[in-house]
């Protein structure tokens, strides 16, 4: 399904007219409240990887009302491993799949565009730290408490709201627009790579992720793996025979450690990376290990992931990857007791992205940005992202300028995650400017009232 080619777009046309920006622009503030309460019906959904199914039919139905065509798209794991989008994955999809909104004018003309969000989310941790019960939305001053909140159900809300105020003004946009609601963009990105590969394609897409109301310029490649340490087990009266898995397993970790100043060294030579303080970032997420409290532990396993830069083939890093950990183990003294450590490959292997100044598209967010805040504002800012983004599966693999901007959000993936409502509000109004400048907009016909019989 192709739905609109990228790069048969007609000229920009800009930000709408001042009479109809202000008509936009007020269509926002008076449904801000309607926005905040959906938002927060949507951050009751807790949609943990492989249980997004109740949000989604909460956004196909906020979709439906709307009139938009909505399809639910299964994810095909026949293509991981085929595509080049899709990265390797550890569970099956059959309660995960997007939620694809078209928006389809009888005569186009203008700019197609994808309005892509994620509804998965990552695990609360401890609910009894958080300030607030994380699934119970609360909002305190300008502030909405909840995971998922800012990261990035907040966005998914000012995508919908921001067009159903282009609505509200009394216009319609000229062109395509879809509005992709998409899973697994925490751990694999294939939600928006089954996206991609069914044909959802347009000549920008724009993706609300929490960042501070900036423009995210670039991202890191990201591979996610998991290690698994065989040692010897043994009772304590015989511990000098055993070999502690958890010891060699911590060990290694530090050997990996080296790999990531190596990989972070190379960011002098990489554009828009050289300030980043730490682009290869090694997060290990998990770890589990040992049988028994009195034993000398068998096995140990963690999980992590690691960056490194744009223009970088993930499967080059993969091998770079393997080989250090398999030589620092054979060099270690202790881990070279145990069996070769075992590399898994469980979420996201994937490139990274530049989007390179100068666009129409950056132009007119920029454009949109300064209209949606005071005069006193600073202008649209630009800065790099050392982490996954869903924007890079449409820049790598179909060459779509993808623009990265949403609100400001605290905590987000910690405790206490929130997201700042009057950014919030600004950011729906710039994407709604951004939407009517880059797809263009008409009057909106008025369907005539049926005739009574």
């Amino acid at each position: 399904m192709n739905i609109t080619a990228p790069g048969k777009a007609s000229s920009r046309t800009g930000i709408p007219s001042k009479a109809d920006r202000d008509r936009i622009l007020a269509a926002v503030d008076a449904a801000f409240d309607s926005q905040v309460d959906f938002l927060s019906d949507l951050i009751r959904c807790v949609s943990l990887r492989g249980h997004e199914a109740g949000v989604q039919e909460l956004v196909a139905a906020a979709l439906q009302e709307r009139g938009y065509t909505v399809e639910r798209q299964p994810i095909d794991q026949a293509l991981i491993g085929r595509h080049p989008a899709f990265s390797p994955a550890t569970i099956g999809y059959d309660n995960s799949w997007n939620v694809i909104g078209l928006h389809k004018p009888t005569s186009a003309h203008g700019r197609s565009l994808i309005l892509n969000a994620h509804v998965d989310i990552v695990p609360t941790g401890a609910q009894e730290r958080w300030q607030y019960p994380p699934f119970e939305p609360t909002r305190r001053g300008e502030w909405l408490y909840g995971r998922g909140s800012g990261d990035m159900k907040a966005g998914l809300s000012a995508a919908i709201f921001a067009l159903d105020a282009i609505r509200a003004a009394g216009l319609e946009l000229t062109a395509p627009v879809q509005i992709h609601s998409v899973v697994e963009e925490e751990i694999t990105g294939n939600g928006a790579a089954m996206a991609l590969a069914g044909g959802y394609v347009a000549d920008a897409v724009l993706i609300p992720e929490p960042t501070d109301e900036k423009l995210v310029r670039a991202n890191s490649g990201v591979i996610k793996f998991a290690i698994a340490v065989h040692g010897t087990p043994a009772h304590p009266r015989e511990v000098s025979g055993g070999v502690s898995a958890v010891q060699a397993a911590m060990q290694l970790l530090s050997h990996l450690r080296r790999l990531e100043d190596r990989w972070n060294e190379e960011r002098t030579a990489q554009p828009f990376f050289d300030e980043v303080e730490n682009p290869a970032a090694l997060t290990i997420g998990t770890i589990s290990g040992g049988e028994w409290i009195a034993s000398v532990p068998s096995c140990c396993r963690f999980e992590g992931r690691i960056g490194f830069y744009p223009g970088d083939d993930p499967q080059e890093r993969v091998k770079e990857f393997e080989a250090f950990v398999a030589k620092a183990a054979a060099e270690d003294p202790l881990v070279q007791r145990c069996p070769e450590p075992i590399v898994e490959w469980v979420g996201v292997t994937h490139a990274g992205y530049i989007l390179p100044p100068g666009s129409d598209a950056e132009a007119l967010l920029a454009e949109a940005h300064a209209s949606a805040n005071s005069p006193d504002s600073p202008p649209l800012q630009a800065y790099v992202m050392a982490c996954y983004l869903d924007a890079a599966v449409y820049s790598v693999h179909a060459g779509i300028p993808a623009l990265v901007y949403g609100p400001v959000a605290e905590n987000i993936h910690a405790i206490n995650e929130r997201v700042s409502l009057p950014s919030l509000r600004r950011v729906t109004k710039a994407i709604a400017l951004f939407a009517a400048g880059w797809c263009g907009v008409r009057p909106a016909i008025k369907k005539p009232p049926a005739s009574r019989v």
